[in-house]
Parts: structure tokens; sequence; C-alpha cells
């Protein structure tokens, strides 16, 4: 019989098993060399070396373990063949210095020595070269470390780094078995709803192809557990290896958890954890990571391979307090020890950036040449157009480099002078620039960044004064980040400088499309599931999520009855900024009074903007001072997590009168809450929601102008109606719920607002401040 497959990159092995020592944040370009910059100087280097050398060849090595084989494989930079011998070529690009460099890093030794040892057991050579390889990225000068190793040497020392990974293989392997088992007896754990089981087939069959699938799905189908449960089964049966449940909001990350807790009550065996913030799970006070000032990451990776395999060996509970308990008992760092967890677990909850942002994403899973058997499933998609654009966009200000410059002129003239020459280059720009101005190409600004960035490593790793190096450093990843996104820019981009009204001046990279870059990392896995309640329309999320033309999509139908909502549409009213005014304030306010007094209950009135909301706020009070039946509370610019959970604390309360929360749109509160039953019984929606006039989003009307789109829609007007429909969704979430939501501007008559109303909006009321009271009590007169 053939025996189970367990596969390792080289790469991951020996940075695995070969970790060692302290987190030190203080060395800024520790991971340089995977920086997307690097694959330019390897393609140049492999380029220039001539006939003799054979660049980017496979290799793989297979160990017979009992009960299993480990495969272990990757890609040689080069393989050269001299009158000597054959050399194996290992290649990193760094911005350090290279005469700073005495010897090869163990790490990038270690990776060419496991090339070095495959190529000779496939060629039955005795002896072998290994070429380490190290370009400046400014200067693109070589520096060169040359060995040579015996067969013998070369096999002992292999299958000794490959020993100590036996154990983590065979883990992987028995338990697998007990999970698969597992997953066969699970069943949907409710009585499914109208539309559920054709939610749960579209996306198991959607793994299956290895698709896309787009849901709209209105509140109530029960979308989390529609996507959990398939996707579950799915990896049973080897569709799969690893659930992402990726989340743009905190919120939103526990009804996935619950969903998953849920299907464990049938005896299912499944690890998930839910990565948390590095800033809210750290055990200082500052997030500091350095050995000096935190004690757990002072000898960290000599601890915590220890500290994970006894976890995921004695337990399926990787919840928040397992890992923060376990860390303090191998005193490691909490955060980077989940972060390896997540190697060992069958699903990972995080954040959108863990899998999409190319500065943060998890390396071990997508970083350069890695991929493997992902199923990503991706909640409140709609929020991802807005992220997708801000992870693959920079910008730079003239006025940082000013700033460093004063800074570092007296001790590092050196550094001084490359800061000096970036600024040159901004002003230069500044001065064609009145207020905003479109760049073909900001090349020449990237040459000098890139000169910049050596300096800069050379001054992080020698500086010990503690202030000056965050603000230094602050700088380094800000120019690191512009140069990965450089080498991303394409016609999915627009390059603008602009004067700010603040005086600052800056050159930003706009990702107007995130999609082709949102694929690079969707294609590292088998299948993505995107879904979210507003999802309309349809063509607009899947221009900008993804490039594909043969993705799937469904609409799923609400399973409640339409007579339990009643939508109204006010005439009498607008937010457009001509019609602002004190009357206008106080007839919104007066619509606010009507509806809080036509049935006691609990409603939010969601505002397009914290001034607006303020201002409808003053006129509410002075029409209300004299009647004692409304309570009121308010959302804040700032709210802490604590003072979020009071603000709906609220609404969880019995009371004796009307509680109106006024709230912003786009906010906290207008997406993920979950107020059932009487908790929530209306919502009025001021306005259309539609984002401020600004730069980016005229350069967003015009770029999708000029692509053939309606460019006000793609800018405004569906960003807008999202907040909107978001909104209105806090109102009808199950049953037996019942709630009147108030669509409060003229505008939402316009055909181009109703098209984009989703189809359980069938029937909307028209009204104003004469009749509206009149038709909500004929909604509401059936209870009595």
């Amino acid at each position: 019989m053939e025996q189970p497959l367990i596969r390792i990159s080289v790469r991951r092995l020996v940075e695995f098993i070969l970790q060692s020592g302290d987190i030190d944040n203080r060395m800024a370009g520790a991971d340089k060399d995977a920086m997307l910059l690097g694959g330019k100087i390897h393609r140049k280097i492999q380029r220039q070396m001539g006939a003799d050398y054979h660049a980017e060849v496979a290799l793989k090595h297979v160990i017979g373990c009992r009960g299993f084989d480990l495969q272990i494989e990757g890609r040689a930079d080069g393989i050269i063949d001299t009158p000597e011998g054959t050399v194996v070529d290992e290649i990193k690009g760094v911005f350090k210095e290279l005469h700073l460099l005495a010897e090869p890093v163990e790490v990038h030794l270690a990776q060419a020595k496991c090339y070095a040892f495959m190529y000779a057991e496939q060629n039955g050579l005795d002896r072998i070269g290994v070429q380490m390889t190290y370009c400046n990225m400014e200067t693109e000068e070589l520096k060169r470390f040359q060995s040579v190793y015996g067969a013998k040497e070369l096999k002992d020392w292999f299958f000794e780094v490959a020993g100590k990974y036996e154990k983590w293989a065979r883990y992987e392997i028995t338990w697998k078995e007990k999970r698969n088992a597992s997953i066969k007896g699970v069943e949907f754990p409710f009585a499914y709803r109208d539309g559920q089981k054709d939610l749960v087939s579209s996306v198991y069959r959607t793994i299956l192809r290895k698709k896309k699938l787009f849901i709209q799905a209105p509140t109530g189908v029960g979308k989390t557990m529609a996507s959990v449960f398939p996707a579950v089964k799915a990896v049973g049966e080897g569709l799969g290896e690893k659930i992402f449940y990726l989340t743009a909001k905190t919120i939103t990350r526990t009804v996935a958890q619950q969903a998953f807790e849920t299907l464990k009550e049938q005896a299912l065996r499944f690890k998930v954890i839910t990565l948390t913030a590095k800033e809210k799970i750290c055990f200082c006070e500052e997030a500091n990571c350095n050995p000096d000032y935190c004690p757990y990451a002072k000898g960290h990776y000599d601890r915590v391979n220890d500290a994970v395999y006894e976890l995921i060996t004695t337990s399926d509970d990787m919840s928040r307090e397992v890992i923060e308990e376990q860390a303090r008992r191998w005193n490691v760092c909490p955060f980077e020890m989940g972060l390896d967890v997540s190697l060992w677990v069958d699903g990972v909850i995080c954040d959108y950036n863990y899998v999409f942002d190319p500065n943060a994403h998890l390396k071990r899973f997508f970083g350069d040449g890695m991929s493997g058997e992902y199923l990503f499933l991706i909640d409140e998609a709609h929020n991802l157009v807005e992220r997708g654009r801000e992870m693959y966009s920079a910008a730079l200000y003239k006025e940082d480099f000013l700033e460093i410059r004063r800074l570092v002129k007296q001790e590092d003239p050196k550094l001084a002078g490359r800061l000096d020459e970036c600024n040159k280059q901004m002003l230069a720009l500044k001065r064609e620039c009145e207020t905003y101005q479109v760049l073909d190409s900001v090349s020449h600004i990237y040459l000098k960044l890139m000169n910049l960035m050596a300096e800069l490593e050379r001054y992080l790793e020698e500086c010990t004064e503690e202030e000056k190096r965050k603000k230094v450093l602050d700088l380094y990843f800000d120019v690191r980040m512009f140069l990965g996104i450089y080498d991303r820019l394409d016609e999915n981009y627009l390059i603008y400088s602009e004067l700010e009204d603040s005086g600052r001046f800056k050159v930003r990279l706009f990702c107007v499309n995130p999609a082709a870059n949102l694929k690079e990392f969707l294609e590292k896995g088998n299948s993505a599931i995107f879904f979210s309640a507003t999802l309309l329309p349809m063509h607009y999320y899947k221009e900008l999520l993804s490039t594909e033309k043969d993705d799937y999509a469904i609409y799923a139908l609400s399973p409640f009855e339409e007579e339990h909502r009643l939508l109204l549409l006010g005439t009498d009213v607008s937010t457009k900024y001509t019609r602002r005014s004190e009357d206008m304030y106080r007839r919104y306010a007066e619509y606010l009074k009507q509806v809080a007094e036509t049935k006691k209950g609990n409603y939010i009135a969601f505002f397009p903007s914290y001034q607006f909301m303020e201002q409808v706020y003053v006129q509410f009070l002075s029409l209300t001072e004299d009647c004692g039946d409304i309570e009121y509370v308010m959302q804040s610019q700032y709210m802490s997590e604590e003072a979020r959970e009071i603000f709906l604390e609220n609404f969880e309360e019995e009371r004796e009168k009307s509680l109106m929360g006024f709230c912003v749109m786009g906010g906290i509160f207008s997406e993920g809450i979950d107020l059932v039953e009487d908790k929530l019984i209306g919502a009025a929606i001021i306005g259309t929601g539609l984002p401020q006039v600004c730069r980016e989003r005229e350069l967003l009307k015009t770029y999708f102008d000029g692509k053939g789109y309606r460019g006000f829609d793609y800018a405004y007007l569906y960003p807008g109606m999202n907040k909107v429909l978001q909104s209105a969704g806090r109102v009808i979430r199950t049953d037996e719920d019942r709630g009147v939501i108030l669509l409060l501007d003229e505008r939402f008559g316009d055909v181009r607002y109703r098209e984009i109303f989703p189809r359980e909006w069938k029937t909307v009321w028209y009204c104003s401040l004469r009749n509206v009271k009149e038709q909500m009590h004929r909604f509401w007169e059936p209870e009595g």
C-alpha cells in the first residue's frame, strides 16, 4: 500500500527547525530577502551567469518514515557546471553593506546545503560546491561565499535536520486521520431555512471545482454556517487542507467561532484558532518586541517549538485564553506563538490582512513561492474593496524626509545626504503641483529611494537612541512599502501628487482596482467564497474582487415574510449639501420623534456624518424635552471596546420608554451587531450614504469613466448604498422580528438608487411628515 505523503518546502523546513534566539524588531531588515524587490535581482543575476548556469532547478527528496513518506522540495536558484565540479547557487538580495557581512546567514546556507544534498544524491556525486551569492539591492554589488561538501557529510546533516521534523509530520498524519474520521459523522446542525440548503450545495460544488463563488444572501439565511459546514465536509474529503475564515470586524469573528463550536457538539475534531492583533494579546504595556524590553521576546525562538508541540498534542482548544496560558508557561510571545500554532490547525479565523496585505500577510502560508490547499471563506466581502485598495496603495510625504534629515544631520551626514536627495525630488514635484497632479511615472524617485534604503538599514542597526530610532524606523517602513507597491504598478493604478489642506505634500501610488493583487494571494489556495448581505450590485463586486469572468454567483432569497417589514421612503427631506439648514435638521428630528412615539421600542437612526448627527440631535433634544417618553443614546467618535459594549447594552435592557440610538452609517454599529426580537424594531437611514467628495473619489470617478463604466456609480453610489443596506439589515434578524425601515432622503426615489434595492424590498411606501405616523400605526396595529 502507498504510504501517506507529507510535503514541506526546503525553506520552511530550515526556518522552522533552525530558528533560535530572540525576537528583535530592532533588526529592521530581518525579512528583507522575502521582499518583493528580491525577485528582479534574482532574475538579473541568473541571466548574467552564462550557458553553464541552470536557473530555478526543481529538486525534491523523499524520506520513508514509519507510516508515511516525508517529501522535502524546492527550487535551487542556480546549478552551475564548472571544470572543478557542480556548484549549487543560492541568491539573496540585501540592503546591508556587503563588507559588514562576514559569513552567510545560517538559514540561507542551510537552504543551499539542502539543495546540494538533493542534487548530489540524484546525480551520484561524491562532492558538491555551495555558493551563497549576496547582492546589495542598491548598488547591485555582489559578495560570494563558497564551500565544498562531501556527499556523506551533507547526507548526515540533512537527515539530522529532517529527523527533527519527523515528529511534527507524524503528528500531522495521525491528527488528520482522527479529524477526517470525525467529519464523516457531522451533519448540518439545524433544520434548513428557505434557500439555505441551496447555499450549502453551491459552496460545496464551488470547492469541488476549485472556483470562486459570490453569494448575496440577506440577513437570516444563515450564511456563516452555510459556508463553514460544506467547507469542513470538503476538508474531510481531501478537497482542502485548511480553512481561512476572513473577516473585517472583530464581531463577525465571534459568529464564525460559534459556528465551529456548534459543529464540534457532534464530536467533530477540528482545531480552530482566532488570530488576535499583537497590540491586544501582548503581555507588556507596549508591544515593543525586543529582548531588552520584553522578557517573552528574549530566547523566544529557543522555546517556541516545544511550546507549540505540547499544545497541539494535548488539546483541541486553541482559544485566546489557552494560547495566553501556554505562552506564559513557556515564557514566549503569545502573538508569535499564535502564528506558529496556525500552521498546525484546521481552521484560521483572522482579519483580511493576514492573507492579502503584502506587508502583514502570514508568510508561513502566503510568502513568496508558498501555496497550499486552502479554502477561503470571505465574510462581509463588500468590505474587501476598500480594504484592498488601502492594502495595495502607498504614499510618501516630503515633510517626513525633512524631519528625519534634521534628526540625523549632525551624527550621520551620509544618511542626511540621501534624505536630502529624496526631498529635492519631492520638492521638484511640489513646485509643479497646485492642488494635485496625476503623474505618469515616479521611476526617478524609486531609484533615490533604493539608495536611501541601504543607509536607513545601516543606521537602524547602529542606532542606540530608542526615540530617534522609532522615528527613523517609521520612515523605513513607509519607504519599504512604497518600493514594494511600486513593483506592482500596472493599469489598475493611478499615481498622483497632492498638496493637502494641512500643507503637507505627498506622492501616492493609488490602487483603484485591487482585483489583480487579490488574485495573487487567492491563487495560493484552492477556492474562495465571497459572501455578504449587501453584495449589490453583484457586477461591481465581481469586477473589483476578481479578474475571472467565469466565477459563480448566487442570490439567496430572504427567508422572512415581507409583511414583517415596513419600508418607508421619506420624500420631503434631503441630506444634499445645498438643502442642509436648521429647518431640514428639525424635519429629520421630527421624523425620529414620530417613529419613537408610534410604538414603544428600541430604534437606531443612522447618519451620514458625526456633524450631521449632532445637528439633528440638538433639534431632537429641543423637540422632546417636554415629553418624557423617549430616551436616547449617541455614538461618540472615538469609542473604546468597553464603551461600545456599554452602548449596545442599552438595547438589551427592559425599559418603559422608547430608546433612540444615534449612530453613524458605515460605523461600528451599522454592521455585524445582532439585536434580535424586540431589541431593535426600527431603523431610520438618514441620507444615501454617499462618500464625501474628495480627491481619491474624483480620481476613481474619472478612472472608471475612462474604462467605460459609470464612474459616479463606482466612486460614490455603490459604496454609499452599501452603507444604507448594511444599516437597514440591523432590523429583521429572525423569523419572529417585525420592524420598520425608513429611508429618509428624496433621492432614494431615483431609479439609480432603486435598482440597487435588494429583491426582498419589493414593496416601498412613500411617506412625508404629514402621514408617516399613520402608516406606521397601520403596520403595528395587528399587534394592538
